[in-house]
C-alpha cells in the first residue's frame, strides 16, 4: 500500500527522493527557493507532486486536505530552517543567532495540528534541541497525542558517505517510532565517487560545474598531499595571513576529501575549497556539482540545469536531506504503518480509530 506523505521545506527534493524509494506516495511539496523549486520539479514531474512555490506562512492547510481528497495523511515530513541554530551560526555562542528563519518551526506545527497526520518526521541542526521553540513544538506535539522520540545521529550510519550530525524526530499517533540505529558498514568516498569519468571527457554538465581559481590558489592546491592532505601540509609561505593566528579560520578549508573515509559535513560552500574540505582526493580540483550531490546520496541522474548560478547549486545541494538517510527514516514509519494496517486486518471487530479500512 502506497501511503499519502507530504515534504515541507522541500528544498530541491531530498526527503521526497528519500520517501519515495521507502514507497510513499509524497502527494504535495512547499519551497520558496524558486531554483531549488525549479530543480525539485525538474526531477519528480513524473510523480505528479504538487509543488506550491511559495511561503509556507501563507499557505493555508485546506489546500492540502483538498489534494488528499478525503484520504488520510500517513505521514508529514519536513526540515524546518532553523540555521540561527547551526554551529557555524553560532560560533559556539550558547545562544541562536537572531534569522527569522527561525520560527518556521511553528508552521511545521500549524501543518501538523490542522493537518492531523498519522506520523511525523522532523530533522534538523543538532543544536536544535537546547532552542527554546522546539522545546515549546515538543511539549504541544505530546499535548495533541503524539508518541514521539528524537535522537542525534550521524547520517554516515545510514548509508551516506558523509560525517554528518542531524536531529531527528519521529512521531506517530499510533505508538511509538524508534529512531533506527543505523547499520555498522560506512560507506565511503570511493564507493560513490571513484568511478566517475573525468571532468575533462565527461558528458553529465553537472560534473562539469567546479569553480576555476587563480595560478596562486591552484599552486596551493597541487601541493596539497593527495589523499587528505590539508592547508597545515604546505610550506609556510603558502600559509595564508588569516590562518597564522592562533584558533582562527577552519582547519579543514583547501583540505582534500579521503577515499577510504566518509566525506567532511556537504555544506552550502561545497563547490567551494575555502569553505572546507571539499578539494578532491586527487585531482587538482574542488569536487563538482555532481560529486557533491552524490555524496549527499543524491541518484547519478539528478538533474541540475546549467543555467542556475554554480553559488545556488552549491546551496542547495549543501541544505538537501541526504535521500538515502531520509529513505532508512521512512522505512521505519511505513512498518509502523504496515503494523497498524495488519492489526486492522487481523481485528476487524475492533479497527483502530487512526486508520480506518
Amino acid at each position: 500500500m502506497a501511503y499519502n506523505a507530504i515534504d515541507l521545506f522541500s528544498g530541491c527534493g531530498g526527503m521526497t527522493e528519500g520517501l519515495i524509494n521507502a514507497g510513499f506516495n509524497v502527494i504535495a511539496a512547499i519551497e520558496i527557493d524558486k531554483h531549488a523549486a525549479r530543480v525539485y520539479r525538474l526531477n519528480h514531474e513524473k510523480h505528479d507532486i504538487h509543488l506550491f512555490e511559495e511561503d509556507i506562512r501563507n499557505i493555508e492547510t485546506q489546500k492540502i486536505l483538498d489534494l488528499l481528497k478525503g484520504q488520510p495523511l500517513h505521514l508529514l515530513a519536513g526540515c524546518p530552517p532553523c540555521q540561527g541554530f547551526s554551529s557555524i551560526r553560532r560560533r559556539n555562542k550558547k545562544r541562536a543567532s537572531k534569522d527569522s528563519r527561525n520560527s518556521l518551526i511553528l508552521e511545521y506545527l500549524r501543518f501538523v495540528e490542522e493537518l492531523q497526520p498519522i506520523t511525523i518526521m522532523m530533522e534538523n541542526v543538532p543544536g536544535l534541541e537546547n532552542y527554546t521553540l522546539f522545546k515549546k513544538v515538543y511539549s504541544r506535539l505530546k499535548k495533541i497525542g503524539y508518541k514521539l522520540e528524537y535522537k542525534v545521529v550521524d547520517v554516515a550510519a545510514y548509508g551516506v558517505p558523509q560525517r554528518r550530525k542531524r536531529l531527528v524526530m519521529l512521531g506517530s499517533l499510533i505508538d511509538k517510532i524508534e529512531v533506527p540505529p543505523g547499520n555498522e558498514r560506512v560507506m565511503t568516498v570511493r564507493d560513490f565517487i571513484g568511478d566517475l569519468e573525468s571532468v575533462d571527457v565527461t558528458t553529465d554538465n553537472a560534473h562539469k560545474r567546479y569553480p576555476r581559481h587563480s595560478e596562486k590558489v591552484l599552486q596551493r592546491i597541487k601541493l596539497t598531499p593527495r589523499n587528505g592532505g590539508s592547508r597545515k601540509d604546505l610550506p609556510a609561505e603558502f600559509t595564508l595571513e588569516c590562518h597564522t593566528k592562533k584558533n582562527v579560520g577552519f582547519n579543514d578549508v583547501y583540505g582534500r576529501l579521503r577515499w577510504d573515509d566518509v566525506s567532511s559535513t556537504i555544506t552550502g560552500g561545497c563547490l567551494n575549497p575555502s569553505k572546507g574540505r571539499f578539494l578532491h582526493p586527487e585531482e587538482d580540483r574542488c569536487i563538482t556539482a555532481r560529486e557533491a550531490a552524490l555524496l549527499q546520496t543524491f541518484r547519478r541522474n539528478y538533474y541540475f540545469p546549467d543555467d542556475i548560478p554554480i553559488s545556488s547549486i552549491a546551496l542547495m545541494i549543501g541544505n538537501a536531506l541526504p535521500p538515502e538517510f531520509c529513505k532508512a527514516q521512512g522505512l521505519v514509519v511505513r512498518k509502523k504503518l504496515d503494523e497498524a494496517l495488519m492489526c486492522n486486518i487481523v481485528v476487524k471487530e475492533k479497527p483502530s480509530k487512526i486508520i480506518k479500512l
